[in-house]
């Protein structure tokens, strides 16, 4: 079930609360092991794909239907936070998120694309040879 731009940024920005908080409270469980700091920097991946979630929705209800998150300043200061709160937890974790971050945004990309741009159909024409 879809949302409008309006409450999927609401949404989106309690989630990212949420996540924050969770991984702050569980911040020395994360940083015990090296799986938990994979996994921390997963949490920091998904973290980042909440966090441009909630700014495009947000700018998309602001501004106007069409409007697009861009690399610079929408991409990058979401990764740069989602990193930054990465790092809170293990150094580790920044990289780890960086990485699956980069991963994610390029799903992302290229699910956007098949499905917002228009297909370009050919025209062939039905001259004959002679």
């Amino acid at each position: 079930m879809a949302v409008s731009s309006g409450p999927s940024a609401v949404i989106s920005s309690l989630l990212m609360m949420l996540l924050f908080a969770g991984m702050q409270m569980f911040k020395v469980q994360l940083a015990s092991s090296e799986l938990m700091t994979i996994l921390g920097g997963f949490l920091g991946s998904l973290l980042f794909i909440l966090s441009l979630t909630a700014m495009n929705n947000l700018e998309n209800a602001l501004f106007s239907k069409g409007f697009q998150a861009k690399i610079f300043p929408e991409v990058v200061m979401c990764l740069v936070g989602s990193c930054l709160a990465s790092g809170l937890i293990h150094r580790v974790c920044i990289t780890t998120c960086f990485i699956f971050s980069l991963v994610e945004l390029y799903y992302i990309n290229k699910v956007s694309a098949t499905k917002y741009t228009a297909s370009v159909t050919a025209q062939t024409t039905g001259k004959k040879r002679r």
